[in-house]
């Protein structure tokens, strides 16, 4: 593409614009229509950009014509620099990322708590949904790069903060900005790689960008261990908040360079709102609706804490507490639904995208899949390093073989629906069926008695289930809407996903707290039963019994009791997947155009 400043580039002259719109007149000069038509501020701007000019989507907000306008001006060595950057950008998220989950277990017992390895994770997660919406709004009102921007912000934060901690409270407060910023520095990459594609090839550009974690999975396992033994985990999360702010500063640059090339040369425009900061304030608290994100988030947070702390309670699920928070969490949800039926000036939610039977039904997948995973996998690295005996690095590999099943079949996936043009089948035939036989599997397997082969069989069933169950839920929320609404369906998918693990991670951890501690008493040795809270509450000192021992049969006999009811239930609920499928009407996405621009 010439340069539009050179001085033997043939121009023209146009007004500022905004939508895009252009015509050609009888002679075939391309003229660009402005929303300000009797503005006189001229741009010069090279004949080549306008050639490639086309219509911005009909109504779209600044956010998304900046990303449009973007993709017209850069070249194409900027596209695949780009995918070049995303793709670092996610390996060193994946890598921190399967480190820092094998090293929850131990960050809980280091304070003594190990039983609230699954509590860590509920507010966070749930939090981290619902603020997709916002960050949804963020990518479409101000850009996606100042969205990208926010999320490295929140994640090095979040690590900053884990590593100061001095509680688990405190460590789970922490998690709450990491995840915030680790779900919207993923959900940022995927709106990026959705802009920058084309529907039909958006699948496999998916699986190309989430590619890293096959490498990251061999990886994390010796550097947990690593810094378990050696610097500690508090070093660990200092070093990745750093490593990954670095990582991050080129992508933001690029887009952002592109952009700015973009408002020189005369495609958008800049406006000035002339509010005053209170104004502003106001503008943008309605725009987020800022009380129904209040209200969404803390009922789904007050209603599913009991399941996680109803064990620590005299009275147990009858407790006040209990009671209490459950009353809270209901009424704010009431309230949440009353608000934005009958008072929010912008929802929260947008009904009539919500409402679609192909983007409700890819949503309710979404959370049925994430309800079930979470559900099984809570204490699942516990589980291999006690009952199984295998060492943390051990443990994290076969514990991360989802992450490196689905990463690579994913990108097969992409290929099948760029090559079918279709994606319910894949959902219907390879995913679904095999994700149930894999999770029912571990049911059975989960017990001392049977070698770990077998719950490696079980993870690589779920792990390609699961590439095509996410592929395929993302490219059916996208394939029913245009690109004004991407980021706001990914969010819901995003959304959805994220309370579908956080319930997933409270029934886990009601279900370990009711059963693992009753069996535990039920199993060990007479002797042994004074030591019983010790036990209970530190990993580390489950280890320490030898293998063959009484006490570490019993202590392995009350994982096994625990994790086949999680692994039980987690079967089950896979029946909501195949009615949400069901509801997916068969989309042709090589049948039409939905992104602008250069891409891929």
């Amino acid at each position: 593409m010439r340069n539009p400043f050179k001085q033997n580039s043939p121009i023209i002259e146009v007004p500022i614009v905004e939508s895009g719109r252009y015509h050609k007149d009888t002679k075939g000069v391309i003229n660009i229509e402005a929303i300000h038509p009797n503005s006189d501020v001229k741009h010069v701007i090279d004949s080549n950009y306008c050639s490639s000019f086309e219509k911005f989507t009909p109504d779209a907000q600044d956010g998304v014509r900046a990303m449009e306008a973007t993709t017209i001006v850069w070249t194409r060595q900027h596209l695949i620099v780009a995918y070049i950057l995303m793709w670092i950008v996610t390996f060193i998220d994946a890598l921190q990322q399967g480190t820092s989950g094998a090293l929850v277990p131990w960050v809980t017992t280091h304070f003594q708590q190990h039983s609230l390895t699954a509590y860590t994770g509920v507010m966070s997660s749930i939090i981290g949904g619902v603020l997709k919406l916002t960050l949804a709004q963020i990518l479409n009102i101000f850009g996606r790069p100042q969205g990208f921007a926010l999320s490295v912000a929140f994640l090095a934060l979040g690590l900053a903060l884990m590593a100061a901690c001095n509680g688990v409270q405190l460590y789970a407060a922490a998690q709450i900005f990491y995840w915030l910023g680790y779900n919207g520095m993923s959900y940022t990459l995927g709106i990026f790689i959705a802009d920058t594609s084309s529907l039909q090839n958006r699948g496999f550009m998916f699986g190309y960008v989430n590619s890293p974690y096959i490498i990251t999975v061999w990886i994390a396992g010796p550097l947990s261990q690593y810094f378990l033994s050696g610097p500690g985990w508090r070093t660990f999360y200092i070093a990745f908040a750093i490593i990954t702010v670095i990582a991050a500063i080129p992508v933001f640059w690029l887009f952002m360079w592109n952009y700015r090339k973009a408002v020189n040369a005369g495609i958008i425009t800049i406006e000035k709102s002339n509010r005053t900061f209170i104004e502003s304030i106001k503008y943008y608290a309605v725009q987020f609706d800022v009380g129904g994100l209040f209200l969404a988030m803390g009922g789904l947070v007050f209603f599913l804490l009991p399941f996680s702390l109803y064990s620590y309670q005299e009275g147990k699920w009858r407790s006040p507490l209990c009671i209490s928070f459950w009353t809270i969490g209901v009424l704010m949800m009431v309230t949440f639904v009353l608000y934005e039926k009958y008072i929010a000036p912008v929802r929260f939610m947008p009904y009539d995208l919500f409402l679609d039977p192909t983007v409700l039904g890819a949503n309710i997948l979404a959370a049925t899949v994430f309800f079930s995973f979470y559900l099984w996998n809570a204490y699942f690295s516990s589980f291999l390093q006690v009952v199984s005996g295998l060492s943390l690095r051990d443990a994290t590999y076969v514990s991360n073989i989802y992450i490196v099943g689905s990463c690579f079949f994913s990108v097969i996936v992409g290929l099948l629906i760029k090559v079918s043009g279709r994606f319910k089948w894949i959902a219907l035939t390879l995913g679904l069926p095999i994700t149930a036989l894999g999770v029912g599997l571990m049911a059975h397997f989960r017990h001392s008695s049977h070698p770990v082969v077998w719950l490696i069989l079980c993870q690589l069933l779920i792990a390609f289930s699961g590439g095509a169950l996410v592929i395929t839920e993302q490219i059916a929320v996208m394939a029913a809407t245009d690109h004004q609404y991407i980021a706001v369906v990914l969010a819901l998918e995003g959304m959805f996903s994220a309370v579908g693990g956080g319930i997933g991670s409270s029934v886990a951890a009601a279900i370990w707290t009711g059963v693992f501690p009753v069996k535990l008493m039920e199993y060990l040795p007479v002797e042994k039963r004074g030591e019983w809270a010790g036990i209970y509450a530190s990993l580390g000192t489950q280890l320490q019994f030898k293998k063959g021992t009484a006490t570490r049969v019993a202590i392995e006999r009350a994982y096994g009791d625990a994790q086949m009811a999680m692994c039980a239930a987690a079967t089950a609920v896979l029946v909501f997947g195949f009615v949400s499928v069901l509801l997916w009407r068969d989309i042709r996405v090589c049948d039409f155009k939905q992104t602008k621009g250069r891409v891929v």
